[in-house]
């Protein structure tokens, strides 16, 4: 008999309903099918035959054990700051004969479930996260099936992953003591997103060195952006637009940074006369800016790589505890910052 041809649009969820069981019920049936019945695994298997679900695949796969291919999940693959992680993931996985493959989750809607169908059905051997949620919704049932996972980049204790990261607080609270050692006072800050752990210990490493200096925060001196130059240009429109506008700036990001300088510039403020300003990441751009930016270098490349070691060691069946591996962070002052200017009586 003929096979039908998978259509893209296929998934395990549609096997389910096929067989009218659940998609755990279909991912066991397919991948383990020693844990489910004979007459159970009889109907899942015929449903997915019925609606084209890649039994070749499938029947691959489990013949292997294994695909040799991981999945990076990235949260906006256009954002730059990921390049480098990426590349210490892929050269890391190719010394041990992996395959990497790229997931995008600024369109996590049209993604999300092919990420869970690649995932429940072990077309991939084990997934690097960088971002703080995973890219799709899954029951716990459905976890516990799922290959390995770690985290790079973010820190989410209640995902309960091996995780690879900076000290965010840390790092963040030395960027504004150094504004604050230039004799800044007036201090504003541009978050990232307010659900993105990273931006939460950010912004209280801004809060506890204003603080520790005994400085008031002033909330209308906090404007929130989504890590994007657009969103720094419009951040600055806002915060220059108040009675007392700041002379100093530290960004969650070296991008939202470049974009509120080149609002600043547009604005007729010098920098770092005027305005100083510290980044977040130290991407290659920042370096090349007019003023070079200061910023926090993130060691993005060894983040990958170390991310990548702790998944081969869940794959080679080595017990790796759920928790964090810290790496340092590193203050890189530039010509983006000053000492603040005195004003003229």
């Amino acid at each position: 008999m003929q096979q039908n041809q998978q259509s893209p649009s296929i998934t395990m969820k549609d096997v389910a309903e096929k067989a009218g069981v659940s998609t755990a019920t279909v991912s066991r049936a397919l991948m383990n099918p020693d844990k489910v019945s004979a007459a159970t695994r009889q109907k899942v298997e015929s449903a997915a035959q019925a609606i084209g679900y890649a039994p070749h695949v499938l029947t691959r796969n489990t013949r292997r054990g294994e695909t040799q291919t991981i999945l990076i999940i990235v949260p906006d693959i256009c954002d730059p700051f990921f390049s480098e992680i990426i590349r210490g993931v892929e050269e890391t996985a190719a010394k041990q004969g992996y395959i990497v493959l790229i997931g995008d989750c600024a369109h996590q809607n049209q993604q999300e479930k092919s990420f869970l169908n690649l995932m429940l059905t072990r077309q991939i051997d084990g997934m690097v996260l960088l971002g703080s949620q995973l890219p799709f919704e899954a029951s716990t049932e459905e976890l516990r099936n799922l290959p390995p996972m770690v985290m790079g980049n973010e820190f989410a204790p209640e995902m309960s992953l091996p995780t690879v990261h900076i000290d965010n607080l840390t790092a963040a609270f030395e960027a504004v003591n150094h504004l604050l050692q230039l004799g800044h006072r007036d201090i504003a800050c541009i978050a990232g997103p307010e659900e993105t752990p990273l931006s939460q210990y950010r912004l209280e490493g801004y809060i506890q060195a204003l603080r520790r200096n005994g400085l008031t925060v002033d909330p209308r001196y906090i404007v929130r952006g989504d890590f994007t130059f657009e969103a720094g240009s419009q951040a600055m429109k806002q915060l220059m637009s108040l009675p007392n506008p700041p002379r100093a700036l530290f960004c969650h990001s070296d991008i939202m940074a470049l974009g509120a300088m080149n609002q600043a510039r547009n604005l007729g403020l010098r920098i770092p006369q005027d305005l100083s300003v510290v980044g977040f990441d130290d991407i290659e751009l920042s370096r090349y800016w007019d003023p070079p930016l200061t910023t926090v270098a993130q060691p993005r490349y060894q983040i990958g790589r170390e991310a990548m070691l702790l998944l081969l060691e869940e794959l080679q069946g080595k017990r790796v505890n759920s928790g964090s591996r810290l790496l340092d962070a590193e203050l890189k002052v530039r010509g983006s910052t000053a000492p603040v200017a005195k004003t003229k009586k």
